[in-house]
């Protein structure tokens, strides 16, 4: 075998995981509808509800997202390393990279981006705050915007096929995480 080969089947795992999502998902269907169904009067289905529901934080499937960023953080420090050793100029960024998948892995699980909400809506000091009323998203957008310009030439650096999964994956979660968070804040704060 040759030397720095890291054996992985990525369509294997990529089953995997999107079965594990599909189920928590189908979970989490479930159980909310049955919730409403009931007049959310059922005490075992509310707690089942915390539990599973994928739009809540510190429950099971933000324990799965939690485990999936950590796995993304194992693989991009491999690749740093052996980056390093073949030693690549990019080695630093690959580091980087696994460390803020680090940070995101332990945001999901112990929820810090919620306990900006209320600091930062002092500092925007509105009452009425549209699509920043989850406000974590204007210090998340600003940091967003930083790691772009600072990844530019690395991203530039990686072959064609990989930049565009590279760019595709990150508007993908960036999409979900602060554009729905957008959209969701705006209409919270209208409809409650």
């Amino acid at each position: 075998m040759p030397k720095n080969k890291v054996l992985f089947n990525p369509a294997l795992a990529a089953r995997w995981l999107a079965a594990a999502a599909f189920i928590l998902v189908l979970i989490s269907t479930v159980i909310e509808s049955a919730d409403y169904a009931t007049g959310r009067n059922s005490v075992f289905l509310h707690k089942l509800v915390k539990l599973f529901y994928v739009e809540l934080e510190l429950n099971i499937p933000a324990f799965f997202s939690m485990l999936l960023l950590l796995a993304a953080s194992l693989l991009l420090a491999v690749i740093a390393v052996l980056s390093k050793r073949q030693t690549n100029s990019r080695a630093a960024q690959w580091a980087i990279l696994s460390a803020g998948f680090l940070l995101m892995a332990f945001d999901e699980i112990v929820a810090v981006h919620e306990r900006l909400i209320e600091p930062m809506r002092e500092i925007l000091g509105a009452d009425s705050l549209g699509i920043f009323y989850f406000a974590w998203v204007v210090p998340a957008v600003g940091l967003v915007l930083l790691l772009a310009l600072y990844f530019l030439r690395f991203l530039r650096s990686l072959p064609p096929k990989t930049r565009f999964f590279f760019l595709l994956a990150a508007t993908l979660y960036l999409g979900a995480a602060i554009g729905f968070e957008l959209i969701e804040g705006w209409h919270v704060e209208r409809h409650g």
